[in-house]
């Protein structure tokens, strides 16, 4: 009795000298890093610029659902000590975990070279040199800097999450910074809530929420909450974390598409409906870069600029880490960012990720072949991780008593029932139109913006 009486004390104490809720917070942030990209960027200003503020619910909806997912990655971590790859591999065998883990990484590595890209605009547009060589040479110091961060730190995580919050307060003040500038409507921005539907709704519309809704990164939460050390007491706030992130992610997003309906959208809107004018139509984030200077004035191009480097660059790390560590878990060569193999394999992203932009950037080309094959990686995994986390999250001897209720459910099929509908416009609209590219000038293709699975 007395013994039980002191383990109810130590208990009750280590509860009065828990810190508050709001200063846990950590890996959703980390996530956040990965989901607001470059492309994620572009998508959100060229939404504003094409559809003004009336897909602000079509966001806010993705984020709810994103939010569901990484909260069923949140769980799942604090709730089991054991990794992602080796519950597969125990329930579905070892091959099944290796094919989920190596293709996330060729996702990854096939599509880093966006955030490579994401940098190399930032900096051109704030510097304007004229020739590509100076702002080329900044991919490959800004790529060694975190190659050694990969393997300079003994603890990797703590010093990501450091990391990350100061890029997530850079995002913050960058883009509410341009969002003052611009001064939206704020009863437009309001009203966008309300659904509405259009049957010319443009595909950038379902490219954002593809950038939104990213179920590579609710999955990476799980690493993440155990990296923290979150342990079956912890559940209840992994959760409000994985929240907290969301709610940061639909706030830069919201910021961004918000500035360029200002900027871009409803300065001409009423030209649009008399159909003497048309809305605006960007094709690259560097465009967005260079049409915000006329308007915000150079300073407001240098304050995007600076959001833009930030999410781009610190989707760097978080993109590869993802790769690489899903790819060593699925070996079974381990599941932590400080072992060696997950230290390797990020570096082997990172590495990929910087050769093809450098490539792309020297002969102003675009490598369309390993776009259509990243898309039809995404058409296949991206659905097959959202049930496997479902699962996983349902099983009795993983969770306990935190497996999922029907209500939980009910929503996660909701999210699948979403990421179904978007592999089959990649796979009908997205990669024919590349494919379309490439048979028309096989070897020039014009720039597209680069999305990353779990970048962006």
């Amino acid at each position: 009795m007395e013994k039980t009486k002191q383990k109810s004390k130590q208990k009750s104490k280590q509860k009065s000298n828990r810190r508050p809720w709001y200063l846990g917070i950590g890996p959703s942030l980390i996530t956040a890093c990965v989901v607001i990209g470059p492309g994620s960027v572009f998508a959100s200003s060229q939404v504003g610029a094409a559809e003004g503020y009336s897909r602000n619910w079509i966001i806010l909806s993705a984020a709810l659902f994103m939010m569901v997912y990484m909260g069923l990655g949140a769980k799942l971590g604090a709730a089991t000590k054991l990794s992602p790859g080796t519950l597969i591999s125990d329930r579905a065998g070892r091959p099944v975990a290796v094919l989920i883990g190596g293709s996330v990484f060729l996702i990854a590595a096939l599509f880093q070279f966006g955030n490579n890209l994401g940098v190399h605009t930032a900096v051109i547009s704030m510097v304007e040199y004229e020739h590509w060589a100076v702002p080329l040479c900044w991919i490959v110091p800004l790529n060694a800097l975190l190659l050694a961060l990969v393997f300079g730190f003994r603890d990797l995580y703590k010093a990501l999450e450091r990391l990350m919050m100061v890029f997530v307060s850079v995002m913050l003040l960058a883009f509410a910074v341009n969002l003052f500038l611009a001064r939206p409507n704020p009863l437009l921005l309001l009203r966008g809530f309300i659904p509405s539907w259009s049957s010319d709704m443009d595909i950038s519309v379902l490219g954002l929420v593809g950038t939104t809704f990213v179920i590579a990164a609710a999955f990476f939460q799980t690493y993440l909450v155990q990296q923290k050390g979150w342990g079956k007491e912890d559940v209840r706030q992994s959760v409000v974390d994985a929240r907290v992130g969301t709610m940061v992610m639909l706030l830069i997003t919201l910021m961004i598409v918000s500035t360029s309906a200002a900027v871009f959208y409803q300065p001409i809107q009423s030209d649009i409906a008399a159909g003497t004018a048309e809305a605006v139509q960007l094709k690259s984030v560097g465009q967005v870069a260079e049409q915000l200077k006329p308007l915000l004035g150079k300073w407001g191009q240098v304050v995007f600029c600076c959001g833009l480097f930030s999410a781009a660059y610190s989707s760097f790390l978080v993109n590869s880490m993802v790769g690489g560590l899903l790819l060593a878990d699925g070996l079974g060569l381990g599941s932590r960012p400080d072992q060696p193999w997950p230290r390797v394999l990020t570096a082997g992203v990172l590495v990929i990720g910087m050769c093809v932009a450098m490539a792309m950037i020297i002969i102003d080309a675009k490598f369309i072949p390993m776009i259509i094959f990243a898309q039809a990686l995404v058409v296949l995994v991206v659905p097959v991780l959202a049930v496997v986390l479902l699962w996983l999250t349902n099983l009795r001897d993983v969770m306990g008593e935190d497996r999922n209720g029907p209500w939980t459910n009910a929503a996660a099929v909701g999210g699948l029932v979403l990421l179904l509908i978007m592999a089959y416009i990649t796979a009908v609209y997205a990669i024919p139109k590349n494919l379309a590219k490439l048979r028309a000038t096989p070897a020039v293709i014009e720039t597209l913006p680069a999305e990353t699975p779990v970048a962006d």
